[in-house]
């Protein structure tokens, strides 16, 4: 379960690294990390601010 996640998460980010480098760059892998977090971070700030708005 946890294993589809991380897939789901990484394809996501390799999406957006693909933007800015190409997927052959030696350091590809570590911009496909720094945006899988950033993608993280944006998924948890939305469900956060979604039971936040619930809430009031």
């Amino acid at each position: 379960m946890i294993n589809l996640a991380v897939r789901i998460l990484l394809a996501l980010g390799g999406s957006v690294a693909a933007l800015f480098v190409a997927r052959d760059s030696p350091n590809f892998g570590v911009v496909q990390g720094m945006m899988t977090i950033i993608v993280l971070v944006c998924l948890v700030l939305i469900l956060v601010l979604w039971r936040w708005k619930k809430d009031e």
